[in-house]
């Protein structure tokens, strides 16, 4: 008999953030009584029910879009939870135990066939949206499909549904009835959903978890201008639109219910978020308490980290966690089409000047691999381009450049996302690097809200702009290898706008592979193909790893229910409140 147990957590095994804060021990995931130095990494800070006040966050970009539906930013992925909510969702609780499943709109978690290749799960009765109307199956089945297939004009999120779903091309945008058109999700009632794949695919529970899944009524679509007002399934409305570059309020939506929802205890009674605030301000309005949060979720800056880390006092107030996520520069295979040019980069890059560029030790560890050593199947230890004491191999780099016909040399322009302090040191410690074996590197940013929808995510402007690398940063959809990787390296996730396998890797093998682990069951026989998968992007020399990433940030004694998500990456924003008193 087939095994079903895939490793998911039932709605009754999550307990909430409140009880879990009350036992006061150092278990993971309980609390102590008085903060210390990266407490909120493991354990729940400043545990609280209180609710009220307004909760103040403020970011020096933008979002990519409001719309739950056409987003990939990890943190529009964690805010926009406060109103919508998702078929499933990942465990409330600090550290590793947040890469487990729950149900959010579901009743229950999904049944698949024999296979994997159709999945079924039914949604909760009576819950509503803000306008007090009933949300659907067929609502979350439109949402899907406007996510997915709509030609281009929503082209910021994942793939994952059009990859997989057993669906022909199609617009909903250009359809008279979309729901009859998307035959790949079948709605026998209101409340059930039946998902026919492809093929085996015995991860697709934690694609259910993303905000694409978040309902969407037909009548109520306004296609890229949704983003102005979303029509909130949550415990949060927007307070009047959202404003780009200004702001984004949320007040209660009183139509939400809090006993069907196991995510959110909605503690404040506001939420407020100020769009393009400098970083340097932002940080320090943190620390003196006139913000509470960092939309951006990757932590202080690097001005404010060196005064942090030096500051006794500030100790107690900090967190430095593994975030799990890799910082890196994607090599753009179009426009440095030799492998050995390449390859030159690789060897000629001084990683100890990138990782000083993201603050040295506490700002993460030097990375020569793709995956993250969190993930199954990573292997921290390979390095295919090593040098001695991380400052680059110079003569290898010389040769690579001989190799692939120019051997002075070659001038490209590295792509940084505007307000993103470490991204920028990044490029110009690449820079910096490369100039000594005559590869002569600009470095130009562009705004970080249209970077993968404009600039480095489009192929068009890629290509006409020689723009030959960019600076990313990336962590897992989920924790595995597929959920880390099959997004930034399957021919299948590239993209003509968009793109997040921005090095455009469409390499034979190395797509094979994604293909063979889709149709493997075991998680462990996945692994080694997950390992696989690494070792051959790094020999096309497509991706130039940077740091394995860690976060600091400031908490504010007056921040509630503080801990580090490992599904997101940052602090768990559905959990926090205030105590101003």
């Amino acid at each position: 008999m087939r095994k079903r147990t895939l490793g998911f957590v039932a709605l009754g095994a999550a307990a909430s953030i409140l009880l879990s804060a009350c036992g006061g021990g150092s278990e993971e995931g309980e609390s102590s009584s008085a903060a210390t130095f990266d407490q909120g990494s493991t354990e729940i800070v400043n545990p609280s029910d209180k609710t009220g006040g307004t909760l103040r966050y403020a970011i020096a970009a933008d979002f990519d879009s409001t719309d739950p539906g056409n987003t990939y930013y990890g943190f529009s992925w964690n805010f926009s939870r406060y109103y919508a909510r998702t078929l499933l969702a990942f465990n409330p609780a600090p550290a590793q135990g947040s890469t487990e499943l729950i149900t959010d709109l579901a009743a229950g978690m999904p049944e698949p066939n024999s296979d994997f290749t159709e999945w079924t799960v039914k949604i909760q009765e009576g819950l509503k949206y803000e306008d007090g109307t009933e949300i659907t199956a067929q609502d979350i089945k439109y949402a899907i499909a406007r996510s997915n297939f709509n030609g281009g004009e929503l082209n910021l999120g994942p793939k994952y549904f059009a990859s997989h779903l057993d669906q022909e091309e199609f617009n909903v945008y250009e359809t008279d009835d979309p729901l009859a058109a998307f035959t790949a999700v079948e709605t026998p009632d209101d409340y059930t959903l039946v998902f026919h794949l492809k093929e085996s695919f015995s991860e697709f529970p934690y694609v259910l978890t993303q905000s694409q899944t978040a309902p969407v009524p037909v009548e109520a679509d306004r296609g890229a201008l949704y983003q102005e007002n979303v029509l909130s399934s949550g415990p949060y409305k927007f307070d009047g639109s959202y404003e780009p570059g200004v702001k984004l309020d949320l007040v209660r939506n009183e139509h939400w219910d809090a006993s069907t929802d196991p995510v959110r205890p909605a503690l404040p009674d506001e939420i407020t978020v100020e769009i393009g605030v400098n970083q340097d301000e932002i940080d320090q309005r943190l620390v003196n308490g006139d913000l509470d949060v960092d939309l951006t979720g990757s932590g202080v800056g690097p001005s404010m980290r060196g005064t942090l880390l030096t500051d006794e006092e500030a100790q107690d107030n900090l967190d430095n966690p593994f975030s799990g996520a890799l910082r890196y520069v994607n090599i753009h295979t179009p426009v440095i089409e030799d492998v050995a040019c390449r390859q030159a980069i690789m060897y000629a890059a001084d990683r100890d000047s990138l990782q000083r560029a993201w603050g040295g030790e506490s700002g993460g560890d030097i990375a020569t691999n793709l995956l993250p050593p969190t993930l199954p199947g990573s292997d921290p230890e390979s390095d295919l381009y090593p040098s001695e004491d991380n400052k680059g191999d110079l003569e290898a780099a010389k040769a690579k450049l001989e190799e692939c016909g120019e051997p002075d040399g070659f001038s490209t322009t590295i792509a940084v996302r505007d307000g993103r302090d470490n991204d920028i040191d990044t490029a110009e410690a690449l820079q910096e690097s490369l100039k000594r074996v005559g590869i002569e590197a600009k470095v130009q940013t562009f705004p970080a809200e249209d970077f993968f929808g404009q600039y480095a995510g489009s192929q068009d402007y890629v290509r006409e702009n020689n723009i030959g690398m960019s600076v990313s940063g990336w962590g897992p959809d989920w924790a595995t290898g597929y959920g880390f990787a099959y997004a930034i390296t399957a021919g299948e996730a590239i993209s003509e706008t968009g793109n997040y396998n921005t090095a455009e890797i469409d390499d034979p093998e190395i797509n094979a592979l994604w293909a063979e682990a889709l149709a493997t069951e075991a998680p462990d026989e996945r692994a080694d193909i997950y390992q696989q998968i690494d070792t051959l992007v790094m020999e096309q020399a497509a991706i130039l790893p940077v740091v394995f990433d860690r976060s600091l940030f400031y908490r504010s004694d007056e921040l509630t229910n503080v801990y580090y998500s490992a599904a997101y990456m940052m602090y768990d924003f559905m959990a926090l409140g205030v105590d101003r008193g």
